[in-house]
């Protein structure tokens, strides 16, 4: 390696720069180029004068860190450094500087991640889209055979099963059929109202692990679905009637079906 490709910036850390000159004498010294009564001079020049001696130091820090980078896998070169106690304070800086935005962000982004639907209210929501439009087998079991839904519902998702009224607001129930869920089974009531428009209540048993009674919102588009858990059983009414009118109904049938409304 030549002076000029080694130039650790024509100075030192500490001292007088070495002169232009003197730097090819140093560099040919750390290659092990000169002969005796030069190596013994520059030897000299080095214990004596602390900007030479900080210019062959970084020299062979150059050295060895090339030779590291080329040497054999068979014989690795560990090269340890060590900074000196301004760029430690440098580093510690930039750690907190860095550290401190890392939690910042994540900061933010945890309310967001913690706020995502859970998979029954995205099946509610992909289940009103499928069969609301259906005009003929809108639900498997008409409302005129409302004992036979309750009995075979609550036998399917092992649980007592209750159909809530939503006349009060001027829907009537269709009727009712047995889906899949993650884990199990579930149930999607439909109701509709004068005007043809359409609601689907979803419950199911399967993937619920805690009580939730804070009623949620999931948009899709023209699509609400309003969901919540209870007695572990999650819950999510699904339509297209306006989001303030939805939401009122959902907190009656989520009243109606045992939650508290304290909690909301």
């Amino acid at each position: 390696m030549t002076d000029q490709d080694r130039s650790p910036g024509n100075g030192a850390h500490s001292g007088q720069p070495v002169p232009d000159r003197d730097l090819q004498a140093l560099s040919a010294f750390v290659d092990g180029e000169l002969n005796g009564g030069e190596r013994e001079a520059a030897a000299q020049r080095v214990a004596n004068d602390p900007a030479s001696e900080a210019t062959v130091a970084a020299y062979r820090a150059q050295d060895n860190a090339l030779r590291a980078l080329f040497a054999d896998q068979g014989e690795p070169q560990v090269i340890r450094l060590k900074p000196r106690p301004r760029e430690r304070y440098l580093l510690a800086a930039c750690f907190m500087v860095v550290g401190g935005a890392c939690g910042f962000l994540l900061h933010m982004l945890l309310p967001a991640l913690g706020e995502s639907s859970p998979p029954f209210a995205e099946r509610a929501d992909i289940a009103y889209a499928v069969y609301a439009p259906e005009q003929r087998h809108a639900v498997e079991v008409a409302a005129s055979q409302q004992d036979h839904l309750v009995t075979w519902l609550s036998k399917r998702l092992n649980r007592s099963v209750t159909i809530p009224s939503l006349a009060e607001y001027g829907f009537q129930l269709v009727g009712g059929r047995l889906l899949p869920d993650e884990e199990g089974p579930a149930a999607q009531f439909m109701y509709q109202n004068a005007a043809g428009e359409r609601l689907t209540l979803y419950m199911t048993t399967a993937t619920i692990r805690r009580n939730d009674t804070k009623i949620r919102v999931l948009r899709d588009g023209q699509r609400t679905t309003f969901y919540w858990a209870w007695n572990r059983v999650g819950y999510a009414l699904s339509g297209q009637i306006g989001e303030a009118k939805l939401q009122a109904i959902a907190y009656d049938t989520c009243k109606e079906l045992g939650g508290d409304p304290k909690r909301w």
